[in-house]
């Protein structure tokens, strides 16, 4: 039990540094290339800042610089008066910007692009370490193959209603290929495509265009998801097939008996093709009076084995179970470990996040603001990553960077394209734009990003609790 408790806690301590190191270094790096830039056109630095605030720690340089680490977690900032007036946000500047020599239209582009150019080499760099060192996936997921396609799906409130897959005609054993248009490399993708999914059919109804092979052919399904779970998101009702390989065969079982060996994947029982195992359990349960005719793949070649089931006392419900004696592979210890190039992942994380912000911003799709995570949202995130395998946490970086580098260069007053939008109306108007209406646009945008930000945090604290709450039912509720 104590060896228990301190793996746990040490667990926990470790991907909490991760969480703080990755999260905290991304918005370092992304501060240190404006920060850099700045120096490096001449421009004057007043503030270098992790965090927004009152200062939870600061130094002034012989640089002149103050650097400040500050309590409000959300970003952070570099302060260059003769960039921007963000005193609501940043803090007011104590230089007389009247005194300072003016930028040029050269160097400001250069500065404000230089944070998300040096996300975008740290996202690089992570990328060329997981390249090397592989990202590992849930064996499970690593397959676009469907498992058993059930003829319902449950709702939030426990009713079930008609599974979208079945009715389209999705079978098990179908491989897909794309959605909408978008190729599909793992189960993951799946998932996200359909969510992510802005199409409607002509009544209205929500549209997801697989395209999958069958039998050697590619055939063009119609799905139509519904929205499930509390947050509403788009569903197909697909399940992806499991690894039926044995992992093990325990001594003395029916399976050592008839000859089965580790390694060996099932593929068929009965001449039903099986890809999940509840379906080999379902299938002993109604035929455990008899052999079943096992279909193995054996290496490169195919083996028929008769199993008779044996009846045993289940040591969770303490009901007859009909079993054979297989083991089969974790998905998690037996993980699927991924080489992609550095450029596929950057180009992967890239394309997600410019197809969550067109579905943000269509009136088709259901992606909305209540779907999205926040800064609590994103470090849980990280951390059940770095909790699982520490590659998976630098992918999970990665995400972040390339997305801190594509949202803060939006025309949005605030971030840093907003900021290259107002000097190129600058440049172009040859003149600058007007102090008062360039505080007032930006006061109001750090408003409602602030407000954004604290919904966020917000909607995910709620999902955390839910999710606990979730947990504790599942880990409580009598056996069946």
């Amino acid at each position: 039990m104590f060896t228990d408790l301190f793996h746990t806690l040490s667990t926990n301590v470790w991907s909490g540094f991760l969480v703080v190191f990755f999260f905290g270094g991304s918005i370092f790096v992304h501060e240190l290339g404006h920060f850099l830039a700045a120096r490096r056109r001449g421009a004057h630095v007043e503030r270098f800042s992790i965090g927004f605030g009152p200062a939870i720690w600061s130094r002034r340089g012989k640089d002149g610089v103050e650097y400040r680490l500050s309590w409000i977690p959300l970003g952070g900032y570099v302060l260059l008066p003769q960039l921007a007036d963000l005193g609501p946000i940043e803090g007011e500047s104590t230089a007389d910007v009247a005194k300072l020599p003016p930028i040029g239209y050269a160097s400001k582009l250069l500065i404000l692009v230089a944070g998300a150019a040096f996300n975008m080499l740290f996202a690089f760099a992570l990328a060329c370490v997981v390249w090397l060192v592989g990202q590992p996936m849930l064996a499970d997921l690593a397959t676009t193959k469907l498992g058993p396609v059930t003829p319902t799906v449950r709702l939030a409130n426990g009713t079930t209603v008609p599974n979208p897959a079945a009715q389209a005609g999705l079978k098990a054993g179908d491989v897909v290929r794309s959605i909408d248009g978008h190729a599909v490399a793992n189960f993951e993708d799946i998932i996200n495509n359909v969510v992510l999914g802005t199409q409607r059919a002509g009544d209205g109804r929500r549209k997801s265009v697989f395209e999958i092979e069958r039998a050697g052919q590619t055939q063009r399904v119609v799905v139509y998801p519904i929205l499930v779970t509390e947050d509403k998101i788009r569903v197909a009702g697909v399940e992806p097939a499991e690894d039926l390989t044995a992992e093990a065969v325990l001594p003395g079982s029916p399976a050592a008996a008839a000859g089965v060996m580790p390694g060996d994947r099932i593929l068929a029982i009965d001449g039903k093709p099986v890809l999940q195992r509840s379906a080999v359990s379902e299938h002993l349960a109604k035929n455990a009076g008899r052999p079943s005719k096992f279909l193995f793949q054996r290496g490169d070649t195919q083996v028929t084995i008769d199993i008779q089931p044996r009846m045993e006392t289940d040591a969770t419900t303490g009901k007859p179970v009909a079993r054979v004696g297989l083991r089969y592979r974790d998905p998690i210890l037996t993980a699927v470990i991924m080489h992609p190039t550095p450029w596929a992942q950057i180009s992967d994380a890239a394309g997600a996040i410019f197809r969550t912000l067109g579905a943000l911003i269509s009136p088709t799709s259901d992606v909305g603001p209540s779907k999205m995570s926040g800064v609590i949202g994103m470090a849980r995130a990280l951390n059940q990553q770095a909790q699982w395998d520490v590659r998976r946490a630098l992918w999970f970086v990665i995400i972040i960077n390339v997305n801190l580098a594509i949202i803060n260069l939006l025309p949005i007053p605030v971030l840093d394209g907003g900021q290259i939008v107002f000097a190129t109306v600058a440049k172009l108007r040859r003149r600058e734009l007007p102090a008062n209406f360039v505080i007032a646009t930006q006061s109001a945008f750090a408003v409602l990003i602030i407000a954004l930000m604290l919904y966020l945090g917000v909607s995910d604290v709620q999902r955390w609790v839910r999710d606990i709450r979730e947990d504790h039912a599942a880990a409580t509720a009598p056996a069946k």
